[in-house]
C-alpha cells in the first residue's frame, strides 16, 4: 500500500528530540500516520526557522535517512500555449528564443544520463502544441526505449485528459509532475490568466487515478499572497497526499506583466520545505533550483530544511539557457553531468549523501512503528 500520511501530533508539543533511525520517535517526536490538523501546523509555522528546520530534517533523516536522491532533469520544450502571468516562457514574451528537443536529442541526453548513473529522469517542458495528439506519447516511448526499462520516467507537461494520463503510463511513464502553485482560488485564476485552481486540481485526481505517482507543489512570495496563504498551500499540499512535492520562490521576469513585483525571499521558501517535510514525511522533496538561484546556498538550506531530492539540469547547454522561467537562473552554462561533483561536495557539508536510486514513492510502512 502505498500512500503519504501527514506529520500529525508529536509528543511534548512538537519537540525537537532526536528520531530514531526506524522512524520512531525516541523520546519526544516523531512523524505519525494521521494528518495535520490546521491548528498544529499553524503551531510548527510559528517555530523559530533553525527549530523548524532542525525538526524537519530529523523527520527526514528518519524516514529517508541521509541520502539525497539524483534526478536528470531535461528540459524538452519552452514553447507554451499558456499565458500565466508569471513565467517567462509564457506565449506572449516575443523574446524567448523557442526550442524543442528532437527525438533523437532527447534519446542521447537520456542515455548519456544511464550511463552517468541516473535512475530517473525528468522530462519537463510549456504546454507545447507540437505535443497535443500523440505527439507527447511518441515523446514518452522514445524516452522510455532510450531509459531502458530499469529507470523511472517522470513527465512535467501540464494538463491533459485522463485518458492522456492512462496511454502516457502504458507508454512507459512512471510519474507526473504538475504543481498547483497557491491554493488560493482567486489568485490562481488570476496568475494563470483564467485557468482556475479548480481545473487544476481535477487534472491532479486524473494522474492519481491513471496509477501515475503524484508530484505537485507551490511558489511563496507571489505577489497577492496573504499571511495564511502558506497555511492553505501546506494543508492542500497535505490533502493530495502528494508523493513528491517542490517549493520555489516566486522570481519575477523582466518580460511578464510581473516584472516589478518584488520576489520571494529564501526564508519564506526554506519555511515552507519544512512544514511541507512536516506534513508529508514520505513526500519526496527537492531542493530547487529557484532557491540556489536567489542565495548561493539557497538549495543546501532546503536540504537542511527536510529536502531529500536534487535536480542537476541534463538537457543540452545549447538550449538551457533559452529555458528561463525567471531570470538569473544557475548552471546554464555548464553540463548537468559536471554538476554532479559539486553537488556531492555541498551535500557531504550538510552530513548527507547523494544517492542515485530510482527513488519511487515511499510505502506507508517506511515510518517504521510509529503509530498507525
Amino acid at each position: 500500500m502505498n500512500g503519504n500520511p501527514g506529520f500529525a501530533q508529536l509528543p511534548n508539543r512538537f519537540s525537537t528530540a532526536p528520531l530514531s533511525g526506524d522512524g520512531e520517535a525516541s523520546p519526544g517526536g516523531g512523524p505519525c500516520c494521521k494528518g495535520s490538523s490546521e491548528a498544529e501546523i499553524r503551531e510548527l509555522a510559528r517555530l523559530p526557522l533553525d527549530e523548524l528546520k532542525a525538526l524537519a530534517r530529523r523527520t527526514a533523516d528518519a524516514v529517508h535517512g541521509n541520502k539525497v536522491l539524483l534526478r536528470g532533469l531535461i528540459e524538452v520544450t519552452n514553447h507554451c500555449a499558456m499565458d500565466c502571468l508569471y513565467c517567462g516562457i509564457r506565449r506572449s514574451n516575443p523574446k524567448a528564443v523557442r526550442y524543442r528537443l528532437s527525438h533523437e536529442e532527447l534519446a542521447e541526453t537520456i542515455r548519456a544520463g544511464r550511463k552517468a548513473g541516473f535512475m530517473t529522469f525528468v522530462l519537463q517542458g510549456g504546454e507545447d502544441p507540437a505535443l497535443s495528439g500523440d505527439g507527447l506519447l511518441r515523446l514518452t516511448e522514445t524516452a522510455r526505449a532510450a531509459a531502458g526499462p530499469e529507470a523511472a520516467i517522470t513527465l512535467s507537461f501540464g494538463i491533459k485528459s485522463r485518458r492522456q494520463y492512462e496511454e502516457l503510463k502504458a507508454a512507459g511513464a512512471d510519474r507526473y509532475l504538475m504543481r498547483f502553485e497557491t491554493a488560493e482560488a482567486e489568485l490562481h485564476r488570476y496568475l494563470r490568466n483564467g485557468l482556475t485552481l479548480d481545473q487544476r486540481l481535477k487534472a491532479l485526481e486524473d494522474i492519481r487515478a491513471a496509477g501515475l505517482q503524484l508530484g505537485s507543489g507551490f511558489m511563496t512570495g507571489l505577489p497577492g499572497e496573504t499571511e495564511d496563504t502558506l497555511i492553505k498551500n501546506i494543508m492542500l499540499a497535505q490533502k493530495l497526499h502528494m508523493e513528491m512535492g517542490g517549493v520555489g520562490p516566486f522570481i519575477p521576469h523582466p518580460e511578464t506583466p510581473l516584472r516589478d513585483a518584488p520576489g520571494g525571499d529564501l526564508e519564506r521558501a526554506v519555511r515552507a520545505t519544512a512544514l511541507l517535510r512536516l506534513a508529508l514525511p514520505l513526500c519526496h522533496i527537492p531542493a530547487t533550483t529557484a532557491a540556489g538561484t536567489i542565495h548561493p546556498e539557497g538549495r543546501e538550506q532546503m536540504l537542511e530544511a527536510g529536502a531529500n531530492v536534487l535536480m542537476p539540469n541534463i538537457t543540452p547547454v545549447a538550449h538551457k539557457k533559452h529555458y528561463l522561467l525567471y531570470p538569473g537562473k544557475i548552471c546554464i552554462d555548464e553540463s548537468g553531468f559536471q554538476c554532479v561533483g559539486c553537488l556531492s561536495v555541498r551535500v557531504m557539508g550538510r552530513g548527507l549523501k547523494l544517492s542515485w536510486d530510482r527513488g519511487d514513492a515511499l510505502p506507508i510502512e517506511s515510518l517504521g512503528r510509529t503509530t498507525l
